[in-house]
């Protein structure tokens, strides 16, 4: 078992209750990463739903999680041969933190058609690139490591390029392999593009995450181009796109976050 695998384990308490625990070395400052604490949804929904395989995930941030034991309440919303829908509710201390919405399937069994309105972006491999220096803060750093190809400058010089998108490659610290469930964590895992137009000026948390799994990753670094196109009044949408070693698209994600300046 890999740590990843370890630390976003769940345990079933009854037919529909599920515990576990958020761990050091995933926080963002010292609230857990988003997409971390969603993949411990997504262990309970593969264990009580038919079909194995997320398919789309969308989350509700409500208030910030903590380290500590957390609670899934999963309810069944119904389905059919291909497709299974259901909810989850994550309380910590009896608060709702986080609601979840989910359709799973097997993904091995999808067929039809298949098409592209743009192409793979072709990036320096994983080897040559730069990992990321630690950051003061990003205790996360310690579980993904993550190799910038552009706009690395805006952690290392504190240019901006006004480009509001981040591109580069993802991976597990411990060199264990990405799976489905993993991907839920990697669609949270870079910074927020909009610090490529602002520099990095203050806080973005999260307010909604949906993640669309396309296919099961092949071994090894996953490729990411994560990109924004508008801020309005603070609101920013975050879309990703997500390719394995491969080059076989395995995720896309479109985000809800708010740009929160520091106080001068």
């Amino acid at each position: 078992m890999s740590q990843f695998e370890r630390e976003t384990a769940v345990e079933q308490v009854d037919d529909n209750r599920f515990l576990g625990e958020l761990h050091e070395g995933w926080r963002i400052g010292a609230v857990p990463n988003g997409g971390y604490v969603l993949t411990l949804a997504g262990r309970a929904l593969r264990a009580v739903l038919p079909h194995k395989d997320p398919l789309t995930v969308s989350a509700f941030y409500l208030t910030p999680t903590v380290l500590g034991p957390i609670e899934c309440r999963v309810d069944i919303l119904g389905g059919g041969r291909s497709t299974s829908f259901a909810e989850v509710k994550m309380y910590q201390e009896g608060q709702l933190k986080v609601k979840v919405t989910a359709a799973y399937t097997d993904l091995d069994r999808l067929n039809g058609e298949t098409w592209s309105a743009s192409d793979r972006p072709h990036y320096p491999a994983w080897d040559e690139c730069e990992p990321a220096k630690d950051k003061k803060g990003l205790e996360f750093r310690e579980r993904v490591e993550i190799r910038m190809v552009s706009g690395h400058e805006v952690f290392s010089e504190r240019k901006t390029n006004g480009s509001g998108e981040f591109c580069g490659w993802a991976s597990h610290r411990d060199g264990s392999d990405p799976d489905v469930i993993g991907l839920l964590m990697f669609a949270d895992a870079f910074p927020p593009p909009i610090f490529t137009v602002f520099g990095l000026v203050g806080w973005v948390p999260t307010i909604e995450l949906t993640v669309q799994i396309r296919a099961h990753p092949a071994p090894g670094p996953l490729q990411v181009r994560l990109k924004s196109r508008y801020m309005t009044r603070g609101i920013i949408e975050e879309d990703g796109e997500y390719w394995d070693s491969a080059g076989q698209l395995v995720a896309l994600s479109r985000q809800t976050a708010k740009l929160r300046l520091k106080e001068r």
